[in-house]
């Protein structure tokens, strides 16, 4: 904590957090490309790297400091920003209400891959937030069928 205060650096927390949620709004959020999701993944570490060298807490840590525990929440949502756009694109397909713009049917359906994408992920902590390892956990569905939602 004593670390966000001896920054002294210009910009506040919640100009961090808003620019970081610009950026997984406009390249992560419901309808995302391959394009966007690389882009965020170049510019998120950026971002953060300014978050440790300007960001600016105002108080001390001798008394509640609703700012300083904010910055270290907006510390923690890089490393999570950097595993969702990690995840959005390694799911090469279009499922839930997540579309890639790259796959879908002819008539701009979402295009689902239940072949190589059954499953749930679950990303394990490597010590680099931008190369997480990966677990998958096979889904098998017995009661229920796959299908394609139509938003026609």
């Amino acid at each position: 904590m004593n670390g966000y205060l001896a920054t002294n650096g210009s910009r506040s927390v919640d100009w961090f957090h808003k620019e970081l949620g610009k950026i997984m709004l406009d390249e992560c959020g419901m309808d995302r490309n391959e394009v966007g999701l690389q882009k965020a993944l170049s510019v998120i570490p950026a971002l953060h790297e300014e978050f440790k060298s300007d960001l600016r807490v105002l108080g001390s840590n001798e008394s509640l400091n609703q700012t300083l525990e904010r910055a270290g929440r907006v510390d923690d949502f890089f490393e999570l920003a950097q595993v969702m756009c990690v995840d959005a694109l390694d799911r090469e397909e279009s499922c839930g209400g997540h579309f890639r713009e790259e796959h879908q049917n002819e008539e701009g359906e979402a295009r689902r891959d239940d072949e190589n994408f059954a499953y749930v992920a679950a990303w394990v902590w490597t010590g680099d937030p931008g190369n997480p390892g990966l677990i998958k956990e096979h889904l098998e569905f017995e009661n229920v069928e796959l299908t394609t939602r139509s938003y026609k």
